[in-house]
């Protein structure tokens, strides 16, 4: 079943048009990534999903048509949004930044079992749990700004670039996580990823982006073997 169905999304910045018209499914409880190029416009498709830039076209969401949806909307319709650059609050200490990402909930005992659950995600999140994120490292906000969306008990998430600065080993214990999380709770994952040949070994889907446009789309392991794509778009 299609969680997630997008036809014809338009999106951009101002009188700029990046996404001209890319059609594609996200199946529930499927990994899926996006991969292209700098400039492709897979940064700009998950802001146009989860409505934070101006978009036109059809987005339809466990069967819903959300194409007007705010970002607050989207997040009370259990979508969760990781942005490039993680988003965590600085000022704010580990525990107060999860409590801030459950902010549609009211069922506090609620609240404090998945605060309990992501500390068990990740350990050093509850090390630290006093401690301002602004002092933490950049492996540390990446897997707060995930522990974060998670208290949204989300249905879908996306997650840009979550390698992004992250040392080789630290990146291959966050898959591992993400991995954990997808397949033992259900959670789809739609990711834009600049280390395609890490996260074709880790997703189900993918497609590939170029100017805007989809230029290719299939299983990880489809995309991974053509020779064509693998030159040009993915560095392999």
């Amino acid at each position: 079943m299609s969680l997630l169905e997008v036809d014809e999304l338009e999106a951009g910045y101002g009188p700029v048009t990046v996404l001209r018209g890319i059609s594609f499914n996200v199946e529930e409880g499927r990994i899926v990534t996006v991969l292209g190029p700098n400039g492709a416009g897979k940064t700009t498709t998950l802001r146009a999903i989860s409505g934070t830039i101006r978009r036109s076209g059809s987005i339809r969401f466990d069967g819903e048509d959300v194409s007007g949806s705010s970002p607050e909307k989207m997040a009370r319709r259990s979508v969760a949004h990781v942005p490039e650059g993680r988003g965590t609050f600085t000022g704010l200490s580990v525990e107060e930044n999860l409590r801030v990402g459950a902010f549609p909930r009211r069922d506090r005992a609620g609240i404090a079992e998945d605060v309990k659950r992501c500390y068990g995600y990740f350990p050093r999140l509850e090390e630290r749990r006093g401690q301002h994120a602004g002092a933490m490292s950049g492996g540390e906000q990446q897997m707060l700004a995930i522990a974060r969306a998670l208290m949204l008990r989300p249905r879908l998430m996306l997650l840009d670039e979550p390698s992004l600065g992250l040392a080789p080993k630290l990146t291959r214990e966050l898959f591992s996580i993400l991995e954990k999380i997808a397949r033992e709770e259900g959670v789809t994952l739609l990711l834009v990823e600049q280390n395609a040949n890490l996260v074709l070994k880790f997703a189900d889907d993918a497609h590939v982006l170029e100017a805007g446009r989809i230029v290719m789309s299939g299983t990880a392991g489809e995309i991974e073997a053509d020779e064509g794509i693998r030159r040009s778009y993915l560095g392999l």
